[in-house]
């Protein structure tokens, strides 16, 4: 598969939960191997209680979930909504969560779910996305920086994940 092949995204349904939920375990293992400063694996969270979180906001689009699909696999999913962060206006959106299987990194399902949102939030009436990222997930720093989002150093926090404590970094930009 070529690297200009296109992707159907879509709105996600209740029925693509589980596949969310068994996406975003994997995926999370991947993409913060790099991150982590030590050799623990990053617990997982378990499977239902991650569907039922993504079953509860593909229901109430909070955050709203899209699917980017490879012959019927969901093979990536973006959530997005309104900036989470205190203070923020009604206008700043937000990419709560984008994910990708490993299986199709740098094949442009990334590309087609940040267009998927970045529409979705235009329509919703927002002019600013942001988004978090851990400081040391390089693939993750260097897709949003290519799709115009720039570091705000002063952002930097520490969160823990998964009984882990990860830094992470705010991007931003206009839409």
């Amino acid at each position: 598969m070529s690297s200009t092949t296109t992707y159907l995204v879509r709105p996600a349904t209740l029925r693509d939960a589980k596949q969310i939920a068994e996406l975003h375990n994997a995926t999370v293992r991947d993409a913060f191997k790099t991150t982590l400063a030590t050799d623990t694996p990053l617990p997982a969270v378990p499977l239902d209680k991650r569907q039922a979180y993504w079953r509860e906001a593909i229901e109430y689009s909070e955050p709203q979930v899209h699917v980017a699909v490879d012959e019927d696999k969901i093979v990536g999913f973006v959530g997005f909504d309104r900036s989470r962060d205190k203070g923020t206006p009604q206008t700043m959106g937000e990419i709560w969560a984008l994910y990708v299987a490993n299986s199709h990194w740098g094949k442009g399902v990334g590309l087609a779910l940040w267009d998927a949102a970045r529409e979705g939030l235009q329509e919703e009436g927002c002019s600013h996305v942001s988004v978090w990222v851990p400081i040391t997930n390089d693939r993750a720093v260097r897709f949003f920086e290519l799709a115009g989002l720039k570091r705000e150093m002063a952002s930097a926090k520490t969160v823990a994940i998964g009984g882990m404590k990860v830094e992470e970094i705010r991007l931003k930009r206009p839409l």
